[in-house]
């Protein structure tokens, strides 16, 4: 008997998109951290991959997107657009031991938290992924790579120097489930369906 083709899979993740003017100011905070460090150390995220993720779900098959962007839009259902702001440069776990350099999204409403809660609420039937412990809003601007003490002493002078920075504020009305494809050049993004807020 011929064997049953396996069903399409497709690496999702729920995402807020980022507007263009909030990138050229991340990408400017990027150059001054790629500066500071010796080249190598770190892997930097590239421009078109800047985004908000709310829940990186994994591997998913593709007949399941549109039940999928169902029950997002019944998790969106109680909010209205958020006004996001990104500023600060911060490390994870901390700055002794950088694995991520990120910069922080947030909300004066504290709304974003409640609808990432959501969603990994809504989500949790499309994927194998352990929910958060506990949400940060973030935008990754890089990953360090085997990085050294001395290294990561000049990353913490440098992400020091850029407490205050700010990258902008924009109003945030729709959520997207983002399809991620790895290939030798790095993973491309595409967007396959959105659902708006309010």
């Amino acid at each position: 008997m011929p064997e049953t083709p396996r069903p399409e899979r497709f690496r999702l993740f729920i995402a807020i998109n980022i507007p263009e003017a909030v990138k050229a100011e991340m990408e400017k905070a990027q150059a001054e951290l790629r500066r500071a460090l010796p080249q190598g150390c770190a892997r930097w995220t590239k421009r078109e991959q800047f985004h908000l993720t709310l829940k990186f779900l994994g591997s998913v098959d593709a007949h399941r997107v549109e039940a999928l962007a169902g029950a997002i839009r019944g998790a969106c259902q109680g909010f209205t657009s958020l006004r996001l702001r990104a500023e600060r440069i911060g490390c994870f776990p901390d700055l002794r031991f950088p694995r991520v350099v990120w910069a922080w999204v947030h909300d004066r409403q504290e709304q974003l938290p409640r609808l990432q809660q959501a969603i990994e609420t809504a989500t949790r039937d499309f994927t194998a992924e352990a929910p958060e412990e506990k949400f940060i809003g973030h935008m990754t601007l890089g990953r360090t790579r085997g990085i050294k003490r001395r290294e990561a002493g000049v990353l913490a002078k440098a992400v020091a120097g850029m407490v205050e920075t700010a990258f902008g504020e924009w109003i945030a009305d729709r959520i997207e489930i983002m399809r991620s494809e790895t290939s030798p050049q790095g993973a491309r993004h595409s967007v396959l369906g959105s659902v708006r807020l309010g």
